[in-house]
């Protein structure tokens, strides 16, 4: 129900009661009579009570619902204050709504929240009460709506739920989050908030241990002057309650008088230590019964209705789950102690054993567990650490590339992206601009200005493959690189500086091309500073086993096939071939069979490698021309380019050709 907030009555307000309102009529201002009456018959047909009020809180008229619900006659309520009715309506309550609520329109007083109100026969009833300023030619007079709620208990009750919900969410809140450190100290915080809000005065929350079944009281609160809870472990104490809490059931008891014969033990407790009433509630975590909660009266009989018991059982649950929680933590905390524990036992005594974990782990693209791989591999790691030039010497297919980039990714530079140059793939009259860059006109095509490699690896490691390559005419630029860090750019004067590490490699015996004159004897020696040699695959045959697992797992991902086996006779024979193209050849042979094969255990054909179905040896010689005839039938006797002889087998084309020279390999008329 609501007023016109800002209409102007006519009705005069007692002379020792007007206070005068920044927003009063001015003098003289009168409404028309049909206003008047309009609000007088609104007055008086309400269907509450309703009543105006000056500032003060001092009734200025009631309607007759007024008179009759509060029982007083309309002559005896004028100048009294409101509180006479109302008694939470103070002058204090009265003023801070009027000063919270300047605005036109009618809000509920207190919030809301059930007010008594007080007849003159002294008999108490529960209303809401709505307050709103209505503007006179004499000033702001404030109108009240009463509601009458009917009976006080139902709405006692209604505001006891109320509170007992806000005092529910506040404990949620403050356990939703709540750290393992903390959880018992709020718990038995925890049971004090819930017999404040209950007005019981004694709670407890209790545990069933899984391995025995028995119930241990882990947390309690009593209020001043109540007997505490003595018991630790409920178990024969209280049988009938145990019992019931063991069953997952509620037990609830207004009076003594109410507990069943089988429940004697418990009657008998209660009447001793003077408990009235009392509620048990079980609860469960995870599915699993996992113990209960209980909360008692000393001073009333008290009723337990089904919201509040519900409440309840929602507040254990939160209590449960916080020590679930907290549990959990302890374990992982013990958990990551042994570990700890172990791993500080483990470094004390196997201090070898974790180098050499840290060393396999820290080269995984490299595979192979032989001495001769792991001193390579060892080489890496402690250059690794300098911004030295390494020169890395080893035959065709034998990881070069996989040593450089272990290297990298162990230094300083890994966030960078390592630069790769292959000095035999780039035409000699390209290869400076490739590796120094250009400026645009530097030479005939040149249209546009280009970056070099080294201004690319800037900060990061160049890896120049097939150092042997170079041309001589270049070498003393590379020269000034390495000892100065400078270059020009082919076509520009201006000097540029760069932060680069060297990492070079060969298949080609550099010292003897310095004695031919073929390579500058001042870059050979800046560039040997840490020379690292790469093994032959032949001279590494324990590591073939790792290899061909290694290569079947990342081919068969490749290829979508899963290969459970490898068949004896092939891993054998594996092993004792002497492999010329090293790891590069093996990786050709597997996947060549493995298109083959299409079965779940590999096996490969062993003629092509020379070697008989046993794995039986045959002449080194003879074995190199059988397969390298089978390779060039399989190209048509093309050497060079792309899915060439020397592309299948990994070797160079100059090599390929001076090995079919050596081993009498003519192409057929």
């Amino acid at each position: 129900m609501n007023f016109p907030a800002a209409s102007t009555v006519d009705w005069e307000i007692p002379p020792q009661n007007r206070k005068q309102h920044q927003s009063c009529t001015p003098d003289g201002v009168f409404e028309p009579q049909y206003q008047r009456e309009m609000y007088s018959l609104f007055f008086d047909s309400a269907p509450d009570p309703v009543m105006a009020i000056d500032h003060e809180g001092r009734i200025l008229r009631a309607n007759s619902q007024a008179t009759r619900q509060f029982g007083y006659s309309h002559e005896e309520l004028l100048g009294e204050p409101v509180y006479t009715l109302i008694p939470g309506c103070d002058s204090i309550a009265f003023g801070r709504h009027c000063e919270v609520h300047r605005n036109p329109g009618f809000r509920p007083m207190n919030g809301g929240v059930v007010m008594l109100a007080l007849r003159k026969d002294g008999k108490e009833f529960c209303v809401h009460v709505h307050l709103g300023p209505v503007l006179t030619k004499s000033g702001v007079v404030y109108f009240a709506i009463v509601r009458n709620l009917g009976d006080r208990e139902a709405a006692l009750r209604a505001r006891r739920h109320l509170e007992f919900e806000q005092t529910v969410a506040g404990l949620s809140a403050k356990f939703i989050n709540l750290s393992p450190e903390c959880v018992d100290k709020e718990i038995t915080s925890g049971l004090e908030v819930l017999c404040d809000a209950l007005g019981t005065d004694r709670a407890n929350f209790g545990l069933i241990e899984p391995a025995t079944g028995d119930i241990l009281c882990t947390h309690q609160w009593t209020r001043e002057g109540i007997p505490p809870f003595g018991q630790r472990l409920l178990k024969g104490f209280l049988p009938w309650l145990e019992h019931l809490i063991t069953r997952g059931e509620t037990v609830l008891c207004e009076r003594p008088s109410d507990l069943p014969p089988e429940a004697s033990r418990e009657r008998e407790y209660m009447e001793a230590i003077g408990l009235k009433s009392s509620l048990v509630v079980s609860f469960r975590v995870a599915g699993r019964l996992a113990g209960g909660m209980g909360t008692g009266s000393f001073r009333n009989h008290y009723h337990w209705d089904r919201p509040i018991i519900s409440r309840v059982q929602d507040v254990a649950h939160m209590f449960a789950n916080a020590v679930e929680r907290k549990r959990a933590a302890e374990d992982l905390r013990s958990a990551l102690a042994e570990v700890s524990q172990l791993k500080n036992k483990l470094e004390r005594e196997n201090i070898y054993l974790r180098e050499e974990i840290k060393l396999e782990f820290s080269h995984s693209k490299i595979v192979g567990d032989s001495a001769a791989i792991r001193a390579v591999l060892k080489k890496a790691e402690l250059v690794s650490e300098t911004d030295s030039a390494v020169l890395i010497l080893g035959e065709t297919g034998t990881g070069k590339e996989l040593i450089s980039r272990t290297i990298h990714d162990l230094s300083r530079r890994k966030n960078h992206h390592m630069v790769k140059v292959n000095c035999a793939a780039l035409p000699s009259t390209l290869i400076e601009s490739e590796l120094f860059g250009r400026e645009k006109g530097a030479f005939t095509g040149a249209l546009s200005r280009e970056i070099g490699r080294f201004e690319l690896a800037d900060n990061s490691t160049i890896f120049l493959d097939e150092i042997g390559e170079l041309p001589v005419d270049l070498q003393s630029k590379l020269l000034r690189v390495l000892q100065e860090g400078e270059f020009e750019r082919l076509g520009s004067s201006r000097t540029m500086r760069v932060d680069v590490r060297v990492i070079a490699a060969t298949s080609r015996n550099l010292s003897g091309m310095v004695k031919e004159g073929k390579f500058r004897e001042d870059l050979f020696y800046r560039l040997n500073v840490f020379p690292i040699c790469v093994p032959p695959l032949r001279e590494r045959l324990e590591d073939i086993p790792a290899l061909v697992w290694h290569v079947l797992e990342d081919l068969g991902r490749r290829m979508g096939r899963k290969i459970e086996g490898v068949d004896a006779n092939t891993m054998r024979a594996f092993q004792t071939y002497s492999w010329p193209g090293n790891a590069r050849e093996l990786r050709n042979v597997i996947e060549r069979n493995l298109i083959l094969n299409r079965g779940l255990i590999f096996r490969a054909e062993l003629s092509e490698l020379g070697l008989d179905n046993r794995g039986g040896l045959r002449r080194l010689n003879e074995v190199e021309r059988e397969y390298l005839g089978h390779v060039l039938d399989s190209t048509q006797w093309r050497v060079r380019g792309h899915g060439g002889a020397a592309d299948v087998t990994g070797l160079k084309a100059t090599t390929l050709e001076a090995r079919m020279k050596k081993l009498g390999i003519r192409r057929p008329r």
